[in-house]
Formats: structure tokens, C-alpha cells, sequence
């Protein structure tokens, strides 16, 4: 990969992106990842300053300092209580395998949820400990969180993480989980293909085939919404996959895609793949040991 400018990255592969050589000849690397954050967000019964006021059915809604959000605590436990639970049965009945991006605490916050991630076709990669804006995380604290998530999955869940996506993330975020030695970092929205940052593998996430986008104003307004932008971003990616493939992830949360309005969406989307062929349906980790083998890190 190219070099640009001080600390950026804008050349990337600079219109030439190596064939990546997806097993069977696959023109897209496809790649469903559910966020699993209910329990660990921003409340003052777990010792923060104010409720929580990200990524839930009420945006624009201000948070409270120093006193509990019923309602916003509510449309989180929905995702704990239901909508994982829904989803997790939506990815099983059709044989597909799924990442989960998991905050430590919301694991050990719900242990029949953290034992249903630990069977099936289901990798469970580092999500912060808690559902915050790492900015403001000191870089020890930081540090500290990274290993509690590792252990919560390894406890919660008996696996092994491999890869990592705070989302909000530090200036130090990129570094701390290089020195925790994982696979490969998902904090990166930069490109359709993983690149090497120094000797830390980067798999680009995607904020636009995500879920998220029923939650912004002007956006997303109805499951067939979300049907049309998965299907257009896989068509254009197939159609490009004839000479050079390239990879798509679906971001989901349970407390969003699912709701009975919004999961069937993924259903017409699952069933468009299938129909259509030609894609490598895989987890995150099977992404990562794949490039490490065919393009592995050069110094």
C-alpha cells in the first residue's frame, strides 16, 4: 500500500488493489457483524454522570445528568432481552456464520446471552468493556478495559478473541490493541479491502450498511429501506468482483434490526445473496487469516 501524507492514509492501493483470491473464487467477501452493547452503556447506576444518549430510538433526546432515563434504558434492554436473541435465531436457521462485536460488561451482564455466543458459527471479537467514547478514556484506563474484554470473553463465552472495534475510539486505541496482540483491527471505515498498518492488520467497518442508519435523521425510515441499500452495495461489489473482489460488512445491533418492523429486511437481503451466488458469506477472523496468508505483512 501506498504512503500519503503525515499520519494519513488517503492513497491506500492507489486504483490497484491486489486480487484478494477468495476461497472459491467468491467476488464478494460478505460479513455480518451484531453488536452486542446493551448493559454496558452510559448509566448512572453503573457510576457515569448522566444516561445515555447514543444510538437509541430517541435521537436528539438530551441525557440526563445525575439521574436515570427510564425509557432509554428500556430500548437498550429490548436488545438484550429480545432483538439479540431474535437475530442469533435468524443467522442459525440459515447456516450463516456472524461476528459479534462485544462490550465486556454486557457479557457478564447477561450470561444466557454470552453462552448462546459461545455455540455455533459465531466469532466474538473486543468491543470496549463499556459502550463509551473512548476520547475521553485515560490511555491506563483504557488499557486496563481492553484486558477485562478479553477475559470476559474468554470467560463468558470460552473463545478467544481475535480482532477489535471500539468504535468511539482513542489516539491511543489503534496502538493499545496492536500491544494486546490481536488479529487484526476493525477501527477503520477507509477502504473495501484490509490493508497492513505497520504489523497490525486493518479490516475495514462500515457505518453505511448499518443498521444505524434507521437512527439518523433523513436516513433510513423502513426495513425496505435497508433492503435496498444492502442489495445495491452487494450488486455494485458483484458486479466489480468479476475482475476485482472485494469485501462488505452488514453492521447490526439487537436493539435496532431486531425489532419484528426491521429484521425482516435481513431475511430479503440473505435470500438475495443466495440467490444471487458468487459470495463468500464468512466471519471476521476468516477474512483475516485469509489475507495474512495470501498478503502478508511486508516490512
Amino acid at each position: 500500500m501506498a504512503k500519503s501524507g503525515p499520519g494519513r492514509e488517503l492513497v491506500g492501493y492507489g486504483g490497484r488493489p491486489p486480487h484478494p483470491h477468495w476461497p472459491g473464487g467468491a467476488r464478494v467477501a460478505l460479513q455480518f457483524v451484531l453488536n452486542v452493547e446493551e448493559g454496558s452503556e452510559s448509566c448512572i447506576l453503573h457510576g457515569d454522570a448522566q444516561s445515555e444518549a447514543y444510538l437509541h430510538e430517541l435521537p436528539g433526546r438530551p441525557p440526563r445528568r445525575g439521574e436515570r432515563d427510564w425509557s432509554v434504558e428500556s430500548l437498550y434492554e429490548y436488545g438484550a432481552r429480545a432483538g439479540a436473541w431474535r437475530l442469533l435465531a435468524l443467522f442459525a436457521e440459515r447456516n450463516v456464520p456472524l461476528t459479534v462485536f462485544a462490550t465486556g460488561q454486557a457479557l457478564e451482564l447477561n450470561p444466557p446471552l454470552a453462552q448462546a455466543l459461545s455455540q455455533g458459527d459465531i466469532e466474538v471479537a473486543g468491543h470496549g468493556y463499556r459502550w463509551l467514547d473512548y476520547h475521553f478514556v485515560p490511555e491506563d484506563e483504557e488499557r486496563r478495559h481492553i484486558q477485562q474484554t478479553l477475559a470476559a470473553i474468554a470467560k463468558c463465552c470460552n473463545k478467544q478473541a481475535l480482532g477489535w472495534y471500539t468504535g468511539r475510539q482513542s489516539a491511543n486505541t489503534r496502538r493499545l490493541v496492536q500491544e494486546a496482540g490481536l488479529l487484526y483491527s476493525s477501527d477503520c471505515y477507509n477502504d473495501d479491502l484490509p490493508y497492513w498498518h505497520q504489523d497490525l492488520l486493518m479490516l475495514p467497518y462500515s457505518l453505511v450498511t448499518n443498521d444505524m442508519r434507521y437512527l439518523l435523521p433523513n436516513c433510513v425510515a423502513s426495513g425496505e429501506d435497508f433492503f435496498a441499500l444492502l442489495k445495491d452495495a452487494f450488486d455494485c461489489l458483484w458486479q466489480e468482483g468479476a475482475t476485482a473482489p472485494k469485501m462488505m460488512s452488514v453492521g447490526l445491533h439487537g436493539r435496532i434490526s431486531g425489532h419484528p418492523a426491521r429484521a425482516l429486511a435481513l431475511v430479503r437481503f440473505l435470500s438475495h445473496v443466495q440467490a444471487k451466488g458468487g459470495a463468500w458469506i464468512c466471519k471476521r477472523q476468516d477474512i483475516a487469516r485469509h489475507w495474512q496468508a495470501h498478503h502478508p505483512s511486508r516490512p
